[in-house]
């Protein structure tokens, strides 16, 4: 099994630390946020990541190489000036995710949710799997629901941005700019989208505060 952690968003909401610093690089408790990622599939076994890059790609490449200092396998997909978004990231760098379900996690999220649930997860016939958590104070409405094991589109939950698909989801998608959400929208209505709760701590790491806020909490853990 691989897996793809997002890293191509500009993080306009976090300038100025963004204009030098991609977003997923940002450090909490002396780690970046995507070292965090990295260390979690390795500890469940997975070795073979794709990382996507638009914004100072060239800065996330130096700094993570190879991925042999983490014991993994890095490769690369970049992106074109401004990102090609979710479902054209994905699309684009599908010829590195090879055949079997693979995983899919935001590079600038933080949670402390057990990936050995992703790597044990049963698709079925289904396109894949979204695991959704509670809604954080800054996005209140939600995005979708949980109905019988299955993906709604009613705004209960927010999506953690923590994802398991089947490669022939993306198939059909043209290998250009597009948004992940449409899809999700169809997928659903034909029961094709899983749905899980994230039962653990989760952060969207969107803003300084919340970037601050999560460095304070990891090293009183320490503590």
């Amino acid at each position: 099994m691989k897996a793809m952690i997002l890293a191509a968003g500009r993080g306009e909401r976090m300038r100025p630390l963004t204009d030098t610093t991609p977003k997923p690089l940002l450090k909490v408790n002396d780690k970046s946020l995507i070292e965090y990622h990295i260390e979690k599939l390795k500890n469940v076994g997975i070795k073979d990541l794709v990382i996507n890059h638009a914004w100072l790609g060239d800065v996330i490449e130096k700094s993570l190489g190879n991925g042999s200092r983490y014991g993994v396998r890095i490769s690369y997909s970049p992106e074109q000036q401004g990102g090609l978004e979710t479902a054209g990231g994905i699309r684009h760098a599908l010829h590195l995710l090879g055949n079997e379900p693979f995983i899919v996690v935001n590079g600038d999220v933080y949670s402390e949710f057990d990936y050995a649930e992703l790597v044990n997860l049963e698709l079925g016939d289904a396109l894949g799997c979204l695991y959704l958590t509670d809604n954080p104070d800054f996005h209140p409405q939600g995005d979708f629901c949980i109905r019988d094991g299955y993906l709604d589109l009613t705004p209960e939950l927010t999506f953690s941005g923590i994802s398991v698909y089947r490669p022939e989801a993306f198939k059909d998608i043209p290998d250009e700019r597009a948004k992940l959400k449409p899809y999700f929208e169809k997928w659903s209505a034909d029961r094709k989208l899983l749905a899980r709760y994230l039962n653990a701590y989760w952060c969207d790491v969107g803003t300084p505060e919340r970037l601050n806020n999560l460095d304070l909490r990891l090293r009183h853990q320490e503590k």
